[in-house]
Parts: structure tokens; C-alpha cells; sequence
């Protein structure tokens, strides 16, 4: 294998359009900046809501016509930030989209919420030291706001930083590897206040039906959380250009985006991160990798 960048990030998502919602400008700063940017993503994301009428042919349920539509869409959305290294967990369809929590498409013996843990996370265990990244960045243990296949994500990637550096866990799949730091996506109730004051400002609705107040925003952290904050305002342009390519799931408008629900809710630029392993030094961190050595 040719020699890789000295400087490595791993991304672990559920579904096509996870990273470019929450990552976006983080994937395209580190891309121009020449870092070797990975992209694991677990499932194909066949029980997404379609929300172009053209494309309501590929709704789920109907032969899973979807998960194959989606590679295409995370193939143009990665083209889109300048990320050249995305694959699927086990590879294309190894893991089947879960569907919301307490769905029937949560017991299916071939989704994702169902695959046993070791076996999954053995599958990022073999990128981890093919890539020997020094960051890794995944969900919380809520997955962010408690779809199972974000949960699961979490897991699979918190169990794959243990066992990568496991020598005694599958050994042929290449030579240890200790991930340096590891970050969580997060929200800072500051953040979401200010995208609750553009929404107001621009004459939209609240970001979800029945919010009364920032607290009730799913993944919302306090700002004293925060260890870690992306600048990515420079990269806006592709953030957004990757968020359309996913044109089955996010319909952009200007600095603002809705998913199927219609609910118009804030593109953040400004992306942020909780330190979870690994030294953050004094301060919040404005690079991911500050401290690690190349």
C-alpha cells in the first residue's frame, strides 16, 4: 500500500448523509489541509424517508431499492468534500439499516442493530490498522439523538478502538494500533440558540414540532462539554454541495436544510467535538489532531 498522509482521520457513521450533516466542513478542512480523511459508514440506509417526489419509486420496503441509490449519494457527497476513502462496514449492504427505534425493522436478523458486536466491530478493527489513524470520531452513547443504528455505531466503534490494539484479537488482520484521541459529536446549547434566533430571524418554524425550548433539542450538550470546535466556514460551499448530493434525505435552502419532516433547521458550519480519549491540552482545541504526533 502507498504511503499515507501523516496525518489520518477516521469517521464511523450509521447511515449516507450522517457525515455531512454533522462532519461536512471537519471532512472537507482536513481534506484540502492534506490529511487522509476515512469514511466508514454502516449501513446503506434502505428505511430513509424519500423526499423528492421523482425519487419516490426507491421508498423503503420496496425491494431495498434505496441502499443502492444512497451509495451513489455518499459517492457524489464525498466527491464533494474531497474525500477519496469511504467504504461500508463489511462492506456494501453486509449491515442493513435498522429503521426507528421500536420499529419492526429493529428485530430483522440482518440489520444492524441485531449484528453481534465483536463480529461488527471486527470489521473496523481491519481499517483501524490498515489506516492507523490517530483520530477517530463517532457518536455519543445516545447516538445523538437514540436511533439504534447511531447506538449501535458508537458501539462498534468504541469496541473497534479497544480491539484494534488488542495483539491478541485477530492478529491477520494486521499489526496493532492505538487510536491517539477519540471525539464524540456534539451540539453546544449555544450553537443551537443561535440557530434558533436565524430560524426566527428568517421567518421559519422551531427546528422540531413541540420544542418549548433548547432542552428539548435532541443531542443538545452544555457548551461546557465542548472540547474540541471546527472553524468551517471556509468550507461551506462543499458542506452544503454534499448535503444536496444526498438529494433522497436533505433538501437545502440557503444556510438552512429539512429533512422528510420538513422542518427547517440551521446548517452548522461551526462543527463540534467532545475529547472522549486522549489529552486536549489547555483550552478548547481548534484541530483535531493538536497533540498528536505524526
Amino acid at each position: 500500500m502507498t504511503a499515507l498522509p501523516a496525518r489520518r482521520l477516521l469517521l464511523v457513521h450509521a447511515h449516507p448523509d450522517d457525515e455531512s450533516i454533522n462532519n461536512g466542513a471537519t471532512m472537507a478542512k482536513y481534506a484540502a489541509e492534506g490529511a487522509y480523511v476515512t469514511l466508514v459508514t454502516c449501513t446503506l440506509g434502505e428505511e430513509g424517508e424519500v423526499i423528492p417526489p421523482a425519487l419516490a419509486h426507491l421508498a423503503a420496503n420496496r425491494d431495498d431499492a434505496l441502499g443502492p441509490h444512497r451509495i451513489g449519494e455518499l459517492a457524489a457527497a464525498m466527491g464533494a468534500l474531497g474525500v477519496e476513502d469511504h467504504r461500508f462496514l463489511g462492506g456494501p449492504g453486509r449491515y442493513r439499516d435498522s429503521g426507528m427505534m421500536g420499529a419492526p425493522q429493529n428485530d430483522r436478523p440482518d440489520c444492524f442493530w441485531q449484528a453481534d458486536l465483536d463480529e461488527a466491530a471486527g470489521h473496523l478493527v481491519a481499517v483501524v490498522r490498515e489506516i492507523r489513524p490517530q483520530i477517530l470520531v463517532t457518536y455519543d452513547t445516545h447516538g445523538g439523538y437514540g436511533h439504534p443504528d447511531h447506538i449501535q455505531a458508537h458501539r462498534v466503534a468504541m469496541r473497534a478502538v479497544e480491539l484494534a490494539a488488542d495483539a491478541d484479537f485477530r492478529p491477520e488482520l494486521g499489526e496493532p494500533h492505538d487510536i491517539a484521541k477519540v471525539y464524540w459529536n456534539c451540539v453546544p446549547r449555544s450553537a443551537v440558540e443561535e440557530g434558533f434566533a436565524r430560524l426566527r430571524a428568517a421567518g421559519r418554524d422551531s427546528l422540531f414540532p413541540g420544542v418549548a425550548t433548547v432542552d428539548d433539542v435532541p443531542g443538545v450538550v452544555p457548551d461546557s462539554d465542548v472540547t474540541a470546535f471546527i472553524d468551517g466556514t471556509a468550507h461551506t460551499g462543499a458542506k452544503a454541495a454534499a448535503m444536496r448530493a444526498h438529494a433522497t434525505q436533505i433538501a437545502v435552502d440557503g444556510p438552512f436544510f429539512a429533512l422528510s419532516n420538513d422542518l427547517a433547521q440551521p446548517m452548522f458550519v461551526h462543527e463540534h467535538y467532545r475529547l472522549v480519549k486522549g489529552d486536549a491540552g489547555a483550552g478548547r482545541e481548534d484541530d483535531l489532531f493538536a497533540g498528536v504526533a505524526a
